[in-house]
């Protein structure tokens, strides 16, 4: 009878089409060495089971090459009310360096360059800043006048100078370049300089109401600004995360961070002019501190009521550091630069091995940039992963399927065979049909 030859006819031409039409989760190697073998055994064209089965051979062992291949890290979702928290702040990864033992009631460890909170100890806790709170004021009142500007003291612009202040030695009916003025507020830390740089912009008061608004700008919202010198006032406090927002933002104008970096500089005095030191010894190695390599500046601070403050930035091997230290209450005078210099020495041996807890940029900035904040808050699996766009590469062939198409939308397994075979089939029986109709009444 004609219908063997047309079930025969029916076999070879789904098990053809099967072999014809791609899989999606064979490669075009696979598949190319799979039609081989089926052309060259007549039992394999003539058996779709067999073909079948050897489609399922090759899409088996896709997967498992699939599952082999290598994967990006896990995201770390940082919280961001952590910095809120009282306590010690860190979450290491492996091989991340142990936190030094400080004695500072608060201190910050950040990325200068992209804002990362790398550690933290009690980062908002409200404290007496001293002459930290300088940064601030260079922050609002720096772009208000040229470094060549020059300008004659008047006696009314030096009343009011808490006892006890640190002076560079200001001269009523002296005349001065802003820039040498700037030199004495950040060698010196001298409170007659800032007097004077601050009746130039407005006045005290307004000067204390544009240093709480240029704050509320960058998000340091623990700061309450009374004395914009940084003298012991009443109800005038900062923290160490808003003086790390204060050293970073900082480092971004170029006059700011000259000055913060200036170890000497000459200061005139009428006709003639005499030498002033910066008081960082991070910065100039004095008094028996070793300085720090790579360091930058920013700015320390001394009184009373708030004991030694200091806010550090130093630089190493295209990385940049800020840390902010608030009151150590152990060692002596100079335990701020020890304390600070292990925070450093930590922050730099922790690089890519630590989940942020935080970020120094203000809240508004990270929701207008939500893909940089979902980049902040991903955990870092080691230095080594930074700006490799090969890796890139491959997690991104690996979020994806043939052609490009999102693995989620690419079918696999039996689900993806399925309608093949029905394809197969169809195109079976509409051949049979064929058959039947041109040789089936012709009989034997």
């Amino acid at each position: 009878m004609i219908v063997m030859p047309a079930v025969r006819h029916t076999a070879a031409g789904a098990t053809a089409l099967l072999l014809a039409l791609p899989v999606p989760v064979a490669s075009a190697a696979s598949l190319t060495s799979l039609a081989s073998a089926a052309s060259a055994s007549p039992a394999a064209s003539a058996s779709p089971a067999a073909s079948a089965a050897s489609v399922d051979s090759v899409a088996t062992a896709s997967s498992v090459a699939a599952v082999t291949e290598p994967t990006p890290p896990a995201r770390q979702v940082v919280d961001p009310a952590r910095l809120g928290r009282s306590g010690t702040q860190v979450q290491p990864l492996r091989g991340a360096p142990e936190l030094p033992s400080v004695s500072a009631l608060s201190w910050v460890v950040a990325d200068a360059s992209t804002g990362e909170v790398l550690a933290a100890r009690n980062a908002h806790e409200q404290l007496p800043p001293a002459s930290t709170l300088k940064t601030l004021f260079a922050l609002t009142a720096l772009p208000g006048h040229d470094p060549e500007e020059q300008h004659t003291v008047q006696d009314e612009e030096l009343y009011n100078i808490g006892d006890g202040s640190s002076l560079v030695g200001v001269k009523e009916g002296y005349t001065y370049k802003v820039s040498d003025l700037w030199n004495g507020v950040f060698l010196s830390s001298g409170n007659d300089a800032v007097h004077v740089l601050a009746a130039m912009n407005g006045g005290w008061d307004a000067m204390s109401e544009k240093m709480q608004q240029k704050a509320r700008a960058l998000g340091a919202l623990d700061t309450r600004v009374v004395s914009p010198d940084g003298y012991d006032a009443p109800g005038q406090v900062s923290s160490a995360y808003d003086l790390a927002v204060f050293g970073r933002a900082g480092l971004q104008d170029q006059r700011f961070t000259r000055y913060c970096s200036t170890p000497y500089a000459d200061f005139p005095a009428g006709g003639w002019s005499y030498g002033i030191v910066n008081t960082n010894r991070l910065l100039t190695g004095a008094d028996g501190v070793a300085p720090y390599p790579g360091l930058i500046g920013v700015k320390n601070g001394y009184t009373t009521g708030a004991g030694n403050t200091l806010i550090a930035a130093a630089r190493h091997g295209g990385r940049t550091l800020v840390v902010s230290v608030m009151n150590p209450q152990g060692g002596d005078g100079f335990a701020v630069y020890e304390e600070t210099r292990e925070l450093l020495d930590w922050g730099f041996g922790s690089w890519g091995r630590v989940v942020p807890v935080g970020s120094l940029k203000p809240a508004e900035e990270r929701r207008a940039k939500p893909d940089a904040a979902r980049d902040e808050t991903q955990a870092q699996a080691g230095p080594q992963d930074g700006g490799d766009t090969r890796k890139t590469d491959l997690r991104a062939a690996a979020a994806t399927g043939p052609h490009g198409t999102p693995k989620d939308e690419v079918p696999s397994g039996s689900t993806a065979r399925l309608p093949l075979a029905l394809i197969g089939a169809a195109f079976g029986a509409a051949l049979s049909l064929w058959l039947w109709r041109r040789f089936g009444t012709r009989g034997n």
